[in-house]
């Protein structure tokens, strides 16, 4: 390994973890309002959320095989399902679409 590509790891290594340190290091003791406390709790879920849903139109050439599999995992986490369950409906109703002509 030459010095450039460690010095280009340290570096990827460096601009990742200061980004989650500084949080720790502004807001160490301060309490935060609920509102901000509900924002910050559903960044993941909304970052989640426009990383999947382009890949839904581009999975298969047919695009219904996205859209179903997205519209049975909405239903069943609408429902409040397990996740796992979600998966699994969501999967075999793609597989079904896919096997029934």
């Amino acid at each position: 390994m030459t010095i450039s590509i460690l010095l280009i790891i340290l570096g990827m290594a460096f601009v990742t973890f200061v980004p989650k340190l500084l949080p720790f290091i502004s807001i160490n003791n301060e309490k935060l309002s609920p509102k901000v406390k509900g924002v910050l709790n559903n960044i993941p879920f909304a970052i989640l959320g426009a990383l999947i849903f382009p890949g839904v139109f581009t999975v298969h050439t047919d695009i219904w095989v996205g859209i179903i599999g997205t519209a049975i995992a909405f239903l069943c986490a609408y429902l409040r399902l397990n996740v796992l369950i979600v998966m699994l409906c969501s999967i075999g109703s793609i597989v079904l679409y896919l096997i029934i002509p």
